[in-house]
């Protein structure tokens, strides 16, 4: 499989990401931080376009429904350009059609933007996975029962590399 990548700009209070390839957690970490910084700080929307991603994983869509639920608090647009048949059926069977549009046509932004590193501790990859699916099931009750043996898991494990590091 082809390791996805994530580009992310910002132009005049918007951000936008490019998502190229197959999405999987190994290609989240820019994605959380970006949610991070966005529950924080003051931005005028979010798109995303997905016209070349190939696959997504449960934590990569994770991760942008963290991104689509910022969006939603502030109260600006957040949209998701040019997905595949297969990734829209993937989005809003998880229940991401309640914080996205779904949109097609030309997509401007983030062309020139460098793709964002990956680079990531096993810990935060766990905390990520922890998040996107924690998310997932707070979007939408109805993915409780598909996620929440994965939150158990990884919660279990995050707790196990804690432990770790105290011995």
């Amino acid at each position: 499989m082809e390791q996805g990548e994530v580009f992310i700009s910002e132009k005049d209070g918007i951000t936008f990401i490019r998502v190229k390839g197959n999405a999987s957690f190994a290609c989240a970490p820019p994605l959380r931080e970006l949610a991070k910084k966005l529950a924080s700080e003051p931005f005028g929307g979010l798109k995303i376009d997905l016209e070349e991603c190939t696959w997504m994983d449960s934590t990569f869509m994770g991760m942008l429904a963290m991104l689509g639920l910022n969006a939603k608090k502030k109260g600006v647009p957040a949209e998701i350009w040019n997905a595949s048949e297969q990734n829209e059926k993937l989005l809003c069977g998880l229940g991401l059609k309640k914080v996205f549009a779904f949109l097609n046509g030309a997509f401007g932004g983030a062309a020139d933007a460098p793709a964002a590193s990956n680079a990531t501790s096993d810990e935060n990859r766990a905390r990520n996975v922890l998040d996107a699916h924690q998310t997932l099931m707070d979007i939408d009750v109805s993915n409780v029962p598909k996620f929440e043996k994965v939150v158990e898991f990884v919660k279990k494990d995050i707790d196990r590399m804690e432990q770790d590091k105290k011995d």
